[in-house]
């Protein structure tokens, strides 16, 4: 079977560039040894933020039902049925990326693929008989993802000491429980399980939580964390973990010095690495480095007709970076008119509570990069659409070039801040300034009030603070 494009690997970045690419013209297949929709639809994105969600409801009933008049003498939360919900709505977008492979008469081949040459991926039978089929292609696509990192020496088990696939699937919950890095997964997690009474200590090695983001944020997240009765412990390294009986001792070291932590499961939630193995790669001269593939701005490879997207080229490990670039490898492929992405400025979101988004330079990258610096900076607690929502806490924070008035980044951390953050970053790719933002009107009373508060404060001084 010959085609235009052949793209392995079926997740967001790659079930949208064959979309993409078939909507060009080209005849386009697509090859998973999995699943389509990838981690992202199956087991990450996705259910989680089901779960997210039943969490938010759970913390409401649990802890702030007084608030709202509402009072229970037997309230009982349900896990298997959020866990439940989260595979219907899984499950429902994966058979509508099926439906839209179908629809883009895209050619579906489910199996293990190993690229034989520059034009040749053969496929072996999803099922690991000894069936193979070779397809031929004018360009081939790696979109094959990454995985959980695990500490070295460390096995997960699936039942005490857990990655996100086994956390996000697993019906039960602990009554206590460790959580070993608060990136994205880890955060998230703390949250839905705190929120359904798991005792949750979250273990940090750097000094504060999601420690890319800027500084003020991590600050805020691990005091409101605290507040929700999850114990914090940042600039604390993991020296071990062991399975002792029923519970997992987790040896951690930091300012304090060393201690053990003693937990019914341990989630660890470290970040991911690529998979970028057993795909022929290096024997075509395809440049590799630290298992990430290396590509230039049109995603192609080291090797001309081979191009890669998505979380194994370590760009930004997001899966909307991922999808982006899945549409402009197609468009690239096609001599279609495209765009240069610009990875600094892509949105960042994280839907733990209260929620985090950014986009662009921190205050302290900015400074360091010879900016001098203006930042504007807005408090939930004087919106009256937060206040309404009983959700308050957290800021918005736009750092600015002070000279030109050009916006660098934006941090939020507050009530569904990851909605907010399309106007900042569109904002910043039509290279609007501050004052642009003050000027646009923004409904009252709406959340994205803040936005248009911290701009005012940046050009001629906050109205409502």
């Amino acid at each position: 079977m010959t085609y235009d494009v052949i793209v392995i690997g079926a997740g967001p970045a790659g079930y949208v560039c064959a979309i993409r690419a078939a909507q060009l013209g080209l005849k386009t297949a697509i090859v998973d040894k999995l699943w389509l929709g990838g981690v992202c639809l199956n087991v990450g994105c996705i259910p989680s933020k089901s779960l997210l969600k039943n969490a938010e409801v759970a913390e409401l009933l649990r802890h702030h039902g007084g608030d709202f008049g509402f009072s229970f003498d037997n309230l009982k939360l349900d896990y298997p049925a959020a866990v439940k919900r989260s595979r219907q709505v899984s499950g429902r977008l994966t058979k509508g990326v099926e439906s839209l492979m179908k629809k883009n008469k895209v050619d579906v081949h489910m199996g293990a693929a190993v690229l034989k040459s520059q034009s040749a991926v053969e496929v072996t039978d999803k099922d690991g008989d000894a069936s193979r089929k070779t397809l031929e292609g004018k360009a081939i696509v790696i979109a094959t993802g990454a995985r959980a990192s695990m500490i070295p020496g460390v096995t997960a088990d699936g039942k005490q000491v857990l990655t996100y696939w086994e956390a996000i699937l697993q019906e039960s919950l602990p009554k206590s429980a460790i959580v070993i890095g608060s990136g994205a997964i880890g955060v998230e997690f703390a949250t839905v399980w705190n929120a359904y009474g798991v005792k949750v200590t979250v273990v940090e090695m750097l000094p504060t939580l999601v420690p890319l983001e800027d500084e003020e944020i991590g600050k805020e997240l691990g005091k409101q964390f605290g507040k929700a009765g999850i114990t914090v412990k940042v600039g604390t390294k993991v020296e071990s973990i062991e399975a002792a009986g029923d519970a997992v001792k987790v040896k951690v070291s930091g300012a304090g010095g060393a201690e053990i932590l003693e937990a019914e499961q341990v989630l660890v939630a470290i970040g991911t690495r690529p998979n970028s193995e057993n795909l022929g790669l290096e024997a075509l001269g395809v440049k590799i480095e630290r298992g990430f593939i290396q590509v230039d701005d049109k995603l192609q490879t080291t090797v001309p007709g081979v191009y890669a997207i998505g979380d194994v080229t370590g760009k930004l490990m997001l899966a909307h970076v991922g999808s982006a670039q899945g549409i402009v490898c197609a468009e690239n492929i096609a001599g279609h008119k495209t765009v240069t992405l610009d990875y600094n400025a892509m949105p960042r979101a994280t839907y733990c509570h209260p929620q985090v988004a950014s986009f662009g330079l921190t205050e302290k990258q900015a400074k360091e990069q010879g900016y001098t610096v203006k930042v504007g900076k807005f408090p939930f607690q004087a919106n009256g659409k937060a206040l309404g929502l009983h959700d308050y806490a957290g800021f918005v924070k736009i750092v600015t070039d002070a000279k030109y008035g050009e916006i660098l980044g934006a941090h939020l951390i507050g009530p569904e801040v990851t909605e907010l953050l399309p106007e900042l970053t569109l904002a910043h790719m039509m290279e609007l300034t501050a004052e642009e933002i003050a000027r646009n009107v923004h409904a009252h009373p709406s959340l994205s009030e803040t936005l248009m508060e911290t701009a005012h404060g940046l050009v001629g001084g906050y109205i409502h603070i």
